[in-house]
């Protein structure tokens, strides 16, 4: 079903439209989920979480882009979930992940805050100077959490070398930042 007619459903307040909206992205949900998680169980509540809030949300909310909206909520439930449990067990490949993020983009704190607007601005407009196979590397690395050795399959290239492109990503992005002063 086309997300117009999901949409739809959703501001009728009809049921079916979590029906539609799980047969149309559960499986990109799920792997979102277990890219953070790494846990079958917690990326299911987090799907479940998703689609709860999306029927919350929908309506007043109309998304222009649904997949990217849903994808963006189960992101964000599937972290806050990630930083509850990292003190009672580790994910060394999110771990990995936060240290390459923090190298980039710090601020006073040694952490990085998603919501200034500033960076979010500096990202948008470096990730659009970039080719679509750069900017799918990277978004699919930083945002999805998807591993550097699933990335280099994908891309048909070898891992070193997806590792050495994300690098060289990331020095680019952080002279860009650099340069358009939006450290804090």
């Amino acid at each position: 079903m086309e997300d117009k007619r999901i949409m739809d459903l959703f501001f009728r307040r009809s049921e079916k439209a979590i029906e539609e909206l799980a047969a149309k992205y559960a499986v990109h949900l799920r792997w979102i989920g277990m890219n953070i998680l790494k846990d079958p169980r917690e990326t299911e509540e987090c799907e479940n979480d998703t689609y709860f809030k999306t029927w919350n949300s929908i309506p007043p909310e109309r998304p222009e882009f649904l997949k990217a909206y849903v994808s963006k909520i189960m992101r964000n439930l599937a972290l806050d979930r990630y930083r509850k449990s990292r003190t009672l067990k580790r994910n060394v490949e999110m771990d990995a992940l936060h240290r390459e993020l923090l190298e980039t983009i710090p601020d006073s704190k040694g952490d990085f805050k998603a919501e200034d607007q500033e960076i979010l601005q500096a990202i948008h407009t470096f990730l659009s100077s970039l080719d679509e196979n750069l900017r799918t590397l990277f978004v699919r690395r930083y945002f999805y959490g998807e591993s550097v050795k699933s990335l280099s399959v994908k891309m048909g290239i070898k891992e070193s070398a997806a590792a050495t492109k994300l690098w060289r990503l990331r020095s680019q992005l952080k002279e860009t930042l650099e340069r358009e002063e939006v450290f804090l």
